[in-house]
């Protein structure tokens, strides 16, 4: 069923018959809730959004997918991590819950951010394990949950499913990159954490579709997938997830927030790409 909840997620049921492809938007979210009381810039703390990343993926649909997107910012709580990647720097007293910090959080972009940039503090005190859990709980939780609900169901309908996780990346790396500041990036980097989360055929062929458009396409590097790829994806059990993050030098302007000039051709690929996507699933489980 299609839903919203307000200021959390939007998900929509496909438009036509169903596939069995869910796609998602964790990060273009920009209803900032009013606790969030951050003390930067809001241009510094925004440059984290994949901002139009759920516009470029909408028409998901269209075709036959579910489409899931956040509403709120990934700096408030990112639903692409652990609730246990607790930063524990950020909180005024002991986290009451097991902790296991990613080398996210070492970089201070764990489950709540503690820095936008190097440099660069979120906020000027410290959080309650109260609101901590607030956010996981109204936030969070929400967000994963209907993922997993749906990637569930559409694998026991059709037998399989193919989630596709959608993202966008710097054009070059800072200093807390995994590639070491200044690299160039590629126009596209797919990731399935080192082929443990879908079948390699999956992300080749997605990989060909983009290269085939004029796209450069990198795999596993620098990015390999987090936490949402990682609890969808077992392809031993015909759960196919993979991580898609689009250089953001094609999409926008990352100070303006200012679209490119080509970006309707973007979004006309990337909508070609669904519909192949979803083309694929459907052969495979007919």
């Amino acid at each position: 069923m299609s839903k919203t909840i307000p200021g959390v997620l939007t998900f929509q049921e496909p438009a036509v018959t169903p596939v069995p492809v869910v796609f998602d938007s964790p990060h273009s979210g920009i209803d900032y809730p009013d606790d969030f009381d951050y003390s930067l810039s809001e241009s510094i703390l925004r440059m984290g959004e994949d901002t139009y990343i759920g516009e470029l993926f909408a028409a998901a649909p269209e075709f036959g997918a579910a489409f899931l997107e956040a509403h709120f910012p990934r700096a408030y709580i990112d639903p692409n991590r652990t609730t246990t990647d607790i930063d524990e720097e950020l909180l005024d007293e002991p986290w009451p819950g097991p902790v296991t910090p990613s080398i996210k959080t070492r970089s201070g972009i764990g489950l709540i951010w503690r820095q936008a940039r190097p440099g660069w503090p979120v906020y000027d005190r410290k959080l309650s394990v109260a609101e901590v859990q607030k956010r996981i709980d109204v936030y969070h939780q929400p967000y994963q949950n209907v993922l997993m609900e749906t990637v569930d169901g559409l694998r026991e309908q059709f037998g399989a499913v193919w989630h596709v996780d959608c993202h966008s990346m710097p054009g070059v790396s800072d200093e807390r990159s995994p590639e070491g500041p200044g690299v160039t990036r590629a126009d596209f980097c797919l990731g399935d954490r080192d082929a443990t989360t879908c079948a390699p055929e999956f992300i080749d062929f997605v990989a060909a579709e983009l290269r085939g458009m004029g796209y450069s396409v990198a795999i596993n590097n620098p990015f390999k997938g987090v936490e949402l790829v990682r609890m969808t994806g077992t392809p031993a059990d015909n759960r196919h997830s993979l991580q898609i993050e689009i250089n953001r030098h094609i999409i926008l302007n990352d100070e303006t927030k200012e679209k490119v000039a080509d970006f309707d051709t973007l979004r006309a690929n990337l909508t070609k790409l669904i519909g192949k996507v979803c083309d694929y699933a459907k052969a495979k489980v007919s």
